[in-house]
């Protein structure tokens, strides 16, 4: 710079004291507290401590001080900032040698001299910060230089020597602001879009020429309005909470489409309005721009394309999506939701109630007049149902109607040709086509097509449009029909092999759920079942033959009664696959599996040479104990029970996975796990944790985290055990994706409540005469103790009975055991193999009638083995005050 541009003044006594008392206060290195913010901490990284809005947001401003001896003896932190120059490196040197240009020096000097003298002085000054060297880039050189304005203020020390404060703006701030305003300004006045700016208080501070084109008016005339002053009350509230939410989060708001009409018009427009939150320099919100786009030609446009490739797209849908499902109702509201609104603004589909119900031939089918139900409306217009022309009231879905015997519709059904209603005056319905659904030349049903006031009425391309898309929805509904009625009858025969909806079980409660396939797949074997056996035990199993329809759910009711079957034997879970195993082999043939191995071998053809005769299923059985909490599980191929203990995550058990059954030769272990009380025991088979869009893992992991997060009840009431464990089978179904409908769905759950240490008596009594008395004697206190007084006689003399057998037959140690639950169980055990077998006693035996006797006096008895030895057991009925007990005498009289 040739020159420094400056103005000077002379210094007034007063003004040049108040500078130096000023310049006194501020600490080395740092700025003072400002005027009114006194007391207020400095901020390093601050340029202002003013109240928000003030200019200092944006221009940078800096001091320091110039001593007697024309040295810099303060250096604030801001002036460290702007030049770069931290006060160390700036204290105590010379401020002209150190930030002045070498050509400027001297005339900087002489300013200098007359500043310390007692003039003020004004100007612009090129500055250069300190460092740099011989190989210095020309960016880093450039980066060290800038333009600084400096206001000079002479100041007298303690000692009435002179100096001087200086005060510094950096000029390109200045220059960048003065840009920015100009930018700003080119692009609010000069846009092609609407632009507004709207303040805090969501009142419009500014608009642009192009906005104001629209609505009218000035741009001062738009000055604190609101978006109310616009647009429609919904559309103008939408926009309120929009500028809302921008204000206070400062997430823009893009491309939202707005609807409403311009001042002095009645047309429509459509306007897309981008916002977003303006800041201010200290990053304070100030407000919120607008632009605002029309986009009314752009949606017309639309309209009209839309329409043009409607009747094409129209069939290429319905080839597509008709026909996807084997259900009725599904079938037809695929239809309709292909019709309507793009055909048609309503529409509905009425089917034969006789062919529905299975009659094939139901009266009035040939004329029209048979009964009809609706099977599925649908409607474009808000809250307007389907309305028959004629009728004075809308036919819910559902509902079963007859059409009158000379109305068109009547008449479309007679003669399987489309007709054209005609509208009624005043109504809404302007156009209306009954079209007959016609399949294997069978009229099924009748669809109806209407258009309101407002949309074209039908032509002639229309009618055959309509007539092409019932009749590809008639074949599919006739299908889905055929389809249905063989489906409901695998259906009635499956559940009808099912247990009970609540099954009891002792020491258990258990809850159950089974869900059929939809009627696009066929009917699954899926079973479960809880059967009770001796000693207060029972038997949970589940089981899954592979395969659909009829088949599968008669092999699986063949299996479901083997198993109970077995189990009355009381074989080891192990035992009971193994010969289910065989059963399964032998379902596939007439004479069984052992007929079938022998004519392979006289053929010398392999064993299955018909792989559609193959019969496999998976299967778990499971056998608790609810005296010793104990389950003992055996595994056929199927997938491992789920354990939740409480206060624990659920877990997967290791059970040994076999062969599934059918497949033969392979042994199956078992696995025996002690159930804490109040654990939670799942079985469950594939379709709850598998489909098409789930794998197995995912769906196993979805399936232990639903059993981790049980449902919370949402009344105050207590609520039971049992229903505790429903709810959670319903949170199971919800939580998981069990509505695939790609197979069916078995969920046996089981809470474990195993029976109280009170309700168990249990004695082991030597092997000696006396023993017999003392089992009497034992039980006479156990029942009396439990309050069944009533049943006293009749278990003693039971159990003397079986005990006195125990000394004559068995081996070892007696061991007596009383259980108290539903029942009143009792067991003597001893280590001998040999089963009692009862026999009829002839009249000149003295004995042989004991266990005869148990068969009268009890609910049921019988013997199973066990690792050592064997268990000889009986059950009695508790006393309800209703059903009399077996007299013993009159039991002993009936012997003889």
């Amino acid at each position: 710079m040739s020159e420094i541009p400056a103005k000077a003044g002379a210094s007034e006594a007063s003004s040049g004291a108040a500078s130096a008392r000023h310049a006194g206060s501020a600490p080395r290195g740092g700025s003072g507290p400002e005027p009114g913010r006194a007391g207020q901490p400095a901020q390093a990284d601050v340029w202002q401590s003013s109240p928000p809005g003030s200019i200092y947001d944006y221009i940078k401003v800096a001091s320091f001080s110039i001593g007697p001896d024309g040295l810099i003896d303060q250096w604030s932190r801001r002036a460290a900032q702007i030049l770069g120059v931290a006060a160390e490196d700036a204290v105590g040197k010379d401020p002209i040698e150190a930030f002045v240009p070498a050509d400027l020096r001297e005339r900087g000097h002489r300013k200098m001299a007359e500043i310390l003298d007692g003039r003020e002085w004004t100007g612009v000054v090129p500055f250069r910060a300190p460092g740099g060297d011989a190989d210095e880039s020309a960016a880093d050189a450039e980066a060290r230089t800038g333009l600084a304005e400096v206001y000079v203020m002479p100041t007298l020390t303690e000692s009435g020597e002179r100096a001087a404060v200086c005060i510094v703006v950096d000029v390109r701030t200045l220059r960048r602001i003065e840009t920015d305003l100009a930018a700003s300004q080119a692009i609010f006045g000069q846009s092609p879009f609407g632009f507004l700016l709207f303040g805090t208080d969501l009142k419009v501070q500014r608009a642009n020429r192009t906005f104001t084109a629209v609505f009218g008016g000035h741009v001062d005339d738009h000055r604190g309005r609101t978006v109310h002053d616009y647009l429609p009350r919904h559309e103008a509230e939408r926009v309120q909470g929009a500028l809302r939410r921008v204000l206070e989060s400062g997430e823009a708001v893009t491309d939202m489409q707005l609807v409403g009409t311009a001042p002095d018009s009645l047309e429509r427009r459509h306007w897309s309005v981008n916002l977003y939150r303006v800041h201010s320099g200290s990053g304070r919100p100030i407000g919120i721009a607008g632009l605002v786009t029309d986009v009314t030609r752009r949606h017309a446009a639309a309209r009209e394309a839309a329409h043009a490739r409607r009747n094409l797209a129209l069939l290429n849908e319905a080839g597509a999506r008709i026909g996807n499902s084997l259900d009725l109702e599904t079938t037809a509201r695929e239809l309709l939701d292909i019709v309507v609104p793009g055909f048609c603004d309503l529409a509905s589909v009425d089917l034969y109630q006789g062919l529905l119900a299975g009659d094939e031939a139901p009266p009035g089918l040939a004329d029209g007049s048979a009964e009809l139900r609706r099977v599925a409306a649908a409607s474009a217009v808000a809250d307007i149902p389907f309305l028959d022309l004629g009728s004075e009231a809308p036919v819910n879905v559902g509902a079963v109607h007859r059409f009158a015997f000379n109305s068109a519709c009547a008449d479309a059904l007679r003669t399987a040709r489309p007709q054209l209603l005609p509208a009624e005056p005043g109504g809404l319905v302007r156009s209306t086509l009954a079209v007959p659904m016609v399949a294997h030349d069978t009229v099924v049903g009748l669809v109806q097509f209407s258009r309101t006031k407002g949309s074209e009425p039908f032509g002639e391309r229309d009618r055959a449009v309509a007539t092409e898309l019932a009749a590809r929805a008639a074949v599919c509904i006739d299908n889905a029909r055929l389809y249905r009625r063989e489906h409901e009858r695998a259906l009635i025969l499956q559940r009808s092999l099912l247990p009970p909806d609540n099954p009891e079980a002792s020491g258990l409660d258990i809850a159950c759920r089974y869900l059929p396939g939809n009627a696009a797949t066929e009917v699954g074997g899926d079973w479960f079942d809880v059967i009770e056996l001796p000693g207060h035990r029972t038997a949970l199993v589940i089981g899954d033959v592979m395969g659909r329809g009829l088949r599968a759910a008669v092999a699986m009711g063949e299996l479901r009664t083997a198993v109970r079957t077995l189990a009355l034997l009381d074989l080891e879970p192990a035992e009971v696959l193994s010969a289910l195993d065989e059963i399964a082999r032998g379902l596939g043939t007439p004479g069984g599996v052992q007929q079938a191995t022998r004519a392979a071998r006289r053929t010398g053809a392999p064993e299955r040479g018909d792989l559609s005769e193959v019969y496999l299923a998976t299967c778990v059985y499971a056998v608790y104990d609810s005296v010793t909490r104990r389950c003992t599980f055996a595994n056929a191929g199927h997938l491992p029970p789920v354990l939740v203990e409480p206060g624990e995550g659920a877990l997967m058990l290791d059970v040994p996975p076999g062969m599934p059954l059918g497949v033969g030769g392979e042994p199956f272990e078992e696995v025996e796990v002690e159930l804490p009380e109040g654990a939670l025991l799942a079985l469950y088979t594939d379709g709850l944790v598998e489909s098409r869009d789930h794998p197995l893992d995912e769906g196993l992991s979805s399936f232990r985290a639903a059993l981790d997060a049980p449902p919370r009840s949402g009344t105050g009431a207590a609520r039971t055990h049992s229903e505790e464990l429903e709810d959670i089978c319903d949170h199971v179904l919800g939580s998981l994706d069990t509505h695939h409908g790609e197979d069916d769905i078995a969920l046996l759950m089981a809470r474990v409540q195993g029976l109280p240490e009170e309700n168990v008596g249990d004695w082991t009594l030597p092997r000696e005469p006396k023993s017999v008395g003392r089992a009497r004697e034992y039980t006479r206190e156990r029942l009396t103790d439990w309050g069944l007084e009533a049943l006293v006689d009749t278990t003693e003399l039971l159990v003397s009975e079986l005990v006195t057998n125990a000394l004559r037959y068995g081996e070892g140690e007696i061991r007596l055991r009383l259980l108290l639950d539903h029942t009143l169980v009792c067991e003597v055990w001893d280590a001998g193999l040999v089963q009692p077998r009862r026999r009829r006693a002839r009249d000149t035996d003295e004995g042989g009638r004991g266990l005869q006797l148990v068969g009268l006096l009890s609910a049921a008895w019988g013997s199973r083995r066990t690792p050592r030895g064997k268990t000889v057991w009986f059950e009695l009925a508790l006393p309800d005050g209703d059903s009399g007990l077996v007299d013993p005498t009159e039991a002993l009289l009936s012997l003889f």
